[in-house]
């Protein structure tokens, strides 16, 4: 006995443009979850504020990435031993990503996050 199945094609473009905002949303969403929680080094603001951000170019590939461009990002990313200065950012500290990798403390906010926003730009 055949079977003949039809793809809801409406449904499914509606379904792969939803994934596509809610990614955006989602990086925007973890940034703003750093910022808030105070984790990155903050002498003038100008790294957090105006250097880090959500570059979605490849968005439709499944991919967004948080990044910082300022010169000294890498040195202080990867050194947390420095004593860095916690006037302005209460948690500064090194490394300030790592708690939203998967084994990170935060780890399964962007999943979380994601799962979200699709569940509300396809209802």
């Amino acid at each position: 006995m055949a079977s003949n199945y039809r793809f809801n094609d409406d449904g499914l473009k509606k379904l792969s443009e939803a994934q596509v905002k809610a990614l955006k949303k989602t990086g925007q969403a973890v940034l703003t979850d750093l910022v808030q929680k105070q984790k990155m080094p903050f002498d003038t603001g100008e790294m957090q504020n105006n250097r880090t951000f959500v570059d979605d170019s490849n968005v439709s590939s499944g991919e967004i990435i948080i990044k910082t461009i300022a010169p000294q990002a890498r040195r202080l990313y990867y050194h947390p031993e420095y004593n860095f200065q916690q006037g302005k950012n209460a948690n500064a500290g090194g490394r300030w990503f790592d708690d939203y990798l998967p084994n990170g403390a935060e780890g399964d906010l962007p999943t979380k996050i994601y799962a979200e926003l699709v569940r509300r730009e396809i209802t």
